[in-house]
């Protein structure tokens, strides 16, 4: 189940998947900078269900990272939360999540699939890659200064031609730290929306490892 089309007809679409425990500026300010950057309709976030990439680490409660993303994107317009991998049985894969939405938006419908430059260095491991790449275009998202690997050294050319970069200076936020600080009982205000650091202190999320 995915929140309301509130902009009518979606021919250019961003999926930005993630565990996001918790979600913070840097996801936010990426998801807006990308769909600034390629005039995308709507950006649908979709919190992992069962991320395969994290199988012996703990991840925060299902329902507690997807409130904490609606309460994120809640006030942009052009922002979705999408609950199709939480709802999903088994490990979250990209290419279940894009056929998904291509089905809903038709093959008329360009899908950018929006990940970390990290992420993209691992893509030939993915389920189905040749699949999706043929579903979606990536954007890889770095923080300026970041030294990017020659990406062209290490992946096939036609993985390569379906690769777009932008950079995000607030992507230096990471979820890793803002769990460590409020388990040391540092401040993470400004770091996150003010009603996700409100819904962190209320369910008293992260206070405790392993997190």
């Amino acid at each position: 189940m995915i929140a309301s089309n509130k902009l009518g007809k979606v021919t250019r679409l961003g999926i930005m998947g993630g565990t996001f425990d918790p979600i913070h500026y840097g996801h936010l300010v990426t998801a807006e900078a990308v769909r600034s950057k390629f005039n995308l309709d709507k950006v649908i976030f979709v919190p992992s269900g069962k991320p395969p990439h994290k199988r012996d680490q703990e991840i925060t409660t299902q329902e507690h990272r997807v409130l904490m993303t609606v309460l994120a994107t809640i006030t942009n317009t052009y922002f979705d939360v999408s609950r199709v991998e939480l709802e999903r049985q088994g490990y979250s894969y990209a290419i279940d999540t894009v056929q998904h939405f291509r089905q809903i938006y038709g093959g008329q419908t360009e899908i950018f699939f929006i990940t970390g430059a990290d992420a993209i260095l691992e893509i030939l491991s993915w389920k189905k890659v040749d699949d999706l790449i043929d579903e979606c275009q990536f954007v890889a998202a770095t923080r300026p200064g970041y030294e990017q690997k020659d990406l062209a050294k290490l992946l096939p050319e036609k993985i390569i031609n379906k690769i777009m970069k932008i950079s995000v200076p607030a992507l230096a936020i990471s979820s890793t730290d803002i769990r460590r600080r409020v388990r040391e009982n540092q401040p993470i205000k400004y770091l996150l929306p003010e009603q996700v650091e409100d819904y962190i202190f209320k369910h008293k999320i992260y206070v405790t490892a392993p997190y």
